[in-house]
């Protein structure tokens, strides 16, 4: 086994193709391994193997050691685990970017949608704005066509685009957002700066086997994927509180905007 160890290259077993390309540790298999200068090479795909006996000067250490990738974690769980409570402790004590997924989702559509949607938003529509509105537009006679202006030129601006749709049939639904998507979303996290060489810890991401799938084909490998798990009484002893509290304030603003709505309905009758 030392011998072994001895005789391989400058990236152990990891892709020396993909470290330089993509600088990304993405391990090799022993099936698309090459020998350069009695040392041993492991490639992530036949492809990289060839590309770097065409030229593989361009692919080992020289002068210096090879400089590894940043620290890049997925933390994963259920809602309510606690990823963002450690997430941020993380990302401050190392140094690095803290990424909540599903929030980054959010804001990509909240110019559109005005509010954020999803089952887990804790703020919920509320309708006696609305009835309040219209009753005051009425006691104010504002004329039809005002009305039906304003009402075209707010649906101009929540017109959302193929990829927002995507994004919100995701958060409301949980429909899987296709690679397109994706692709415009995460792959500047392994490639582009700051992120690229300061690192990151992705919070919520990947979420279900097909965004797995996703990492593993665009070659994104994270350093470390730690997955929280929690009892489900934590889990309610933790959200259920707050959310009560939340739910109470609600009712008492539904009982005060229902005294509001009984007394301009007395004034448009008066």
């Amino acid at each position: 086994t030392k011998e072994n160890k001895r005789h391989m290259g400058d990236t152990k077993h990891f892709c020396p193709v993909s470290l330089k390309e993509n600088f990304v540790l993405y391990p090799g298999r022993y099936e698309h391994a090459a020998k350069y200068q009695e040392k041993l090479y492991y490639f992530s795909t036949s492809e990289y193997r060839d590309k770097f006996l065409k030229n593989p000067e361009e692919y080992v250490a020289h002068n210096e050691p090879i400089q590894a990738p940043p620290l890049r974690v997925c933390l994963l769980g259920t809602h309510g685990a606690g990823k963002t409570t450690c997430a941020r402790r993380i990302a401050d004590k190392l140094g690095i970017f803290h990424i909540q997924f599903e929030e980054y989702l959010q804001e990509l559509i909240l110019p559109k949608t005005k509010e954020k949607v999803g089952p887990h938003v804790d703020e919920e529509p509320e309708e006696d704005d609305n009835k309040m509105l219209i009753l005051s537009q009425e006691l104010e006679d504002f004329s039809q066509t005002m009305t039906k202006t304003e009402t075209e030129k707010s649906k101009q601006e929540l017109e959302l685009t193929h990829e927002e749709e995507a994004i919100k049939a995701n958060l409301m639904d949980n429909e899987a957002l296709p690679p397109e998507v994706l692709d415009n979303i995460v792959l500047d996290w392994w490639r582009k700066e700051p992120f690229r060489s300061t690192g990151f810890i992705l919070d919520g991401f990947p979420r279900t086997l097909d965004e797995a799938q996703y990492l593993s084909e665009r070659g994104l490998c994270p350093e470390v994927a730690v997955y929280i798990q929690v009892e489900e009484s934590d889990v309610l002893d933790r959200l259920f509180p707050p959310r009560l509290k939340k739910w109470k304030e609600r009712q008492c603003k539904k009982m005060e905007n229902k005294k509001k709505r009984k007394d301009l309905k007395a004034k448009i009758r008066v």
